[in-house]
């Protein structure tokens, strides 16, 4: 909406009360086409994201819809059809905001609802077998979470036994992750797994590194070389180098971490750089193939839902790339960090799976936090780590939503943490949406 009213001759200048998260909008035009008729006055909510307002309107353009802080909100062309959202309509958090979005597809657009996600899959496989020859191996980066489950079954599906996973134990995989991950992949996949330890060598590269961009990127670069390294070594052993790298990339990740492709860096900050897309080293060997780099992730479930990938892995919350690395703020290797989060982190999610949760919760995890508070435990006082806990509810990753306990859940957790977990006297809970926050803390 703002690029729109900008290049046409309106302005767009930065407001004085921002609005991030949960946002009441109302309908402000008699008749509209993204409202419809009779809807004046009427209000709904909405999921905002912006820190700039429109000021002016182009010639020809009316504002239909404000913010209750008065913002502009929405606004339409009809003659020339341009029509522009301030906020994101094709959030969960958005109740009424795919009704506004089935006017302007279905509506103005007249564009026919015939997009399946077989389509996608069927594309998918063409695209694969076509840009590997007969002859040539593929090796994917396999984490134990859904993308590069589901990237992995769709590879294999194109090429077959000429695919070789690969499964890095970074150093950075919470509570027993590795057993837990090894163990499903034999017993309910049926995919060639090869399991690569190569925790000191990510640990060590990351020792003093405190920067979050540059962890990413340190991450980013140490997959590379494992995989150089097992490619060369995948060589030696069935006589020909594989030449392409499969990755569970998102698209989340990609916009995240890049402007929009081709535009030179105009209009998109980088919010953060993903390990797999921003975090790559510019001289990798190995071509890659990103067969969901245009998906969300309910979009992937449904793909791994008509691949035949095991509900389990589907339902599984998303697990950074780096791992623990962007959840133990600063150092990752200064004392004993890793290892209370993991104690702290498998304690929360277990509760949460105890009670039923898991599923409505999109992602829940712990952070440790760089800092120590002053506590009493034993009738004596303690100097010791303080953790965080953060669960949200979201349909894409894109907006979120913090998830509310009831306060008896969180009281049984905090005394298992406090009482479990040598070196944690304290527990706080981040209720902060997306936006302002990311999912993350780093």
């Amino acid at each position: 909406m703002q690029l729109l009213v900008q290049s046409l001759g309106g302005a767009v200048e930065a407001c004085e009360k921002q609005e991030y998260g949960k946002m009441e909008v109302e309908v402000t035009a008699r008749s509209s086409a993204l409202y419809g008729e009779g809807e004046v006055g009427k209000r709904q909510t909405v999921w905002m994201s912006h820190g700039d307002e429109v000021v002016r309107l182009p010639e020809g353009f009316e504002v239909v819809a404000r913010s209750v802080q008065g913002a502009v909100a929405a606004v339409e062309n009809r003659e020339k059809r341009f029509y522009g959202l301030q906020y994101h309509p094709e959030v969960t958090h958005s109740p009424q905001g795919m009704e506004t979005l089935r006017r302007f597809l279905f509506d103005v657009c007249g564009i026919k609802a015939d997009w399946k996600m077989q389509d996608v899959l069927d594309e998918e496989i063409r695209t694969i077998q076509s840009m590997v020859g007969p002859d040539e191996h593929v090796i994917c980066a396999l984490s134990g979470g859904v993308d590069s489950t589901v990237a992995a079954t769709l590879v294999h599906t194109a090429i077959g036994d000429r695919l070789h996973c690969v499964f890095v134990d970074n150093g950075l995989l919470r509570y027993n992750e590795r057993e837990r991950v090894m163990s499903t992949f034999e017993s309910d996949l049926h995919l060639p797994v090869t399991c690569i330890d190569a925790s000191e060598q990510f640990l060590s590269n990351l020792k003093g590194v405190k920067d979050p961009e540059m962890k990413r990127k340190i991450i980013g670069r140490e997959f590379i070389v494992v995989f150089d390294d097992f490619a060369h070594k995948l060589e030696q052993k069935i006589g020909k180098r594989p030449g392409y790298l499969v990755q569970g990339t998102l698209y989340p990740d990609v916009i995240e971490s890049c402007p929009p492709p081709g535009s030179g860096r105009t209009h998109s900050h980088t919010i953060k750089s993903h390990h797999n897309v921003g975090g790559l080293p510019k001289d990798m060997k190995l071509k890659l193939i990103e067969p969901l780099k245009l998906l969300f992730k309910d979009e992937v479930r449904k793909l791994g839902s008509i691949l035949n990938v095991p509900e389990s892995f589907l339902k599984r919350h998303p697990f950074p790339g780096p791992g623990l690395a962007v959840r133990v703020l600063g150092d990752v290797t200064e004392g004993n960090a890793l290892e209370v989060l993991r104690q702290v982190d498998e304690i929360f999610v277990q509760a949460i799976k105890d009670a039923g949760l898991y599923d409505i919760i999109w992602q829940a995890f712990a952070v440790f936090l760089p800092v120590q508070t002053v506590g009493v435990q034993g009738d004596q006082r303690t100097h010791s780590h303080a953790v965080a806990l953060r669960a949200i509810t979201s349909e894409d990753g894109m907006t979120a939503d913090w998830y509310y306990f009831e306060r008896e859940f969180l009281v049984d957790v905090v005394n298992k943490i406090c009482n479990n977990v040598r070196g944690v006297n304290r527990v706080v809970q981040d209720i902060t949406q997306k936006p302002p926050a990311t999912v993350e803390w780093e």
